[in-house]
């Protein structure tokens, strides 16, 4: 690990030229003291590093030096593969090794290419934490310590022993034989069995974990997005109810963010869009469907729409006038007719006491 280190930090400075202690300490995840033994034991090396005291200075390389130990270990490997498919500094725990592993492409790059690889870089930017309405992105937060011990087992190949909380349950250990991670959404999980039965783990809700010598029993070839889309239709299946919706595209957002999960997505010609959404139960759908209002309507199943109606109507007897009363006018009517809708009214009103008052006398 400290040889990667040492690398690191050669590259670190031969990109971005003079560094202080602080700022290779923040880079480098490490204490500004091991920064200082580090730098000691390069200029040991014969590695041509010098500092430069006074308010702006800091350790630099001489110019001219450049270094051939650009080789990729294997976790950087990994997390540039990872990287490729999504925002694979946030997955896995790989975050330290994809930044070192791209310091070291950065760095094999002919030195013509290095700055426009760096200008181009900073054109794009991927998912960032929040979007154009401020919602911060919500990610699941593994400790690093837990999320080497599942990276470890799944790679080796051996069970894995995990404290698992989950939904409703206080938490519990047990022993798996992990077959692949998988991560959606910002949402990672672990895919296993245990005792022969698939079992799929939330990767939040692991509060500890610890790599077993025994081996895993599971094949020695995986398709993983084939399991993936099995564990899918399995969990879709079990028990939930599927609504076919369509809804307003600003309101998207809010009916994904109660749903379970979506099975379907097509636009209207009007422009809407009609999801097929799957919910816990009937109970959960109602609720999830009132929110939207009129942004949303129930296509299916009817006892959803005969369910989403029966409500509606209640509300609007709860709130039904009583009496007629005479409506505001609106900007522009003309008096005499906010008079005539007046007298209208009072009349109504006064028939309605006389024919009360004929009641009363019968």
């Amino acid at each position: 690990m400290r040889a990667d280190r040492l690398v690191s930090l050669v590259l670190l400075l031969r990109q971005r030229g003079r560094l202080t202690a602080d700022t290779l300490a923040r880079e480098l995840e490490v204490s500004t003291r091991t920064v200082l033994r580090d730098i000691e034991a390069l200029s040991a090396a014969g590695v041509p590093v010098y500092a430069e005291r006074g308010r702006h200075g800091g350790f630099a390389l001489l110019p001219g030096f450049r270094t051939e130990l650009t080789g990729l270990n294997h976790d950087e490997a990994l997390a540039l593969l990872t990287a490729g498919s999504g925002r694979g500094e946030q997955v896995f725990g790989l975050g330290p090794a994809l930044a070192s592993a791209m310091r070291k492409v950065v760095d094999a790059l002919p030195e013509s290419h290095q700055a426009t690889a760096g200008d181009a870089a900073r054109r794009f930017l991927v998912e960032p934490e929040t979007d154009l309405l401020s919602r911060r992105a919500v990610t699941d937060e593994v400790s690093d310590a837990t999320m080497f011990e599942i990276r470890r087992a799944v790679l080796a190949g051996r069970k894995l022993r995990i404290h698992y909380a989950a939904t409703g349950q206080s938490p519990q250990w047990r022993t798996v034989d992990p077959i692949g991670l998988v991560t959606v959404r910002d949402r990672g999980y672990l895919l296993a069995t245990r005792s022969g039965a698939d079992r799929t783990y939330r990767l939040s809700r692991v509060l500890a974990a610890e790599e077993l010598p025994e081996a895993a029993q599971r094949p020695d070839r995986v398709d993983l997005d084939r399991v993936w889309r099995e564990r899918c239709a399995e969990f879709l299946s079990a028990g939930h109810i599927a609504v076919l919706v369509r809804v307003d595209p600003k309101r998207r957002e809010d009916l994904l963010s109660s749903a379970v999960a979506v099975r379907t997505a097509e636009v209207d010609a009007d422009g809407r869009l009609r999801l097929e959404v799957t919910f816990q139960d009937l109970r959960h759908a109602e609720w999830a469907l009132w929110q939207l209002g009129t942004d949303a309507e129930a296509l299916t199943p009817e006892a959803l729409r005969t369910a989403l109606r029966d409500r509606a109507a209640a509300m609007a007897a709860r709130y039904a006038d009583t009496q007629e009363t005479v409506a505001p006018p609106r900007p522009g009517m003309p008096l005499h007719a906010v008079s005539d809708r007046a007298t209208r009214s009072g009349s109504t009103a006064a028939q309605a006491g006389n024919n009360a008052r004929s009641t009363k006398n019968h």
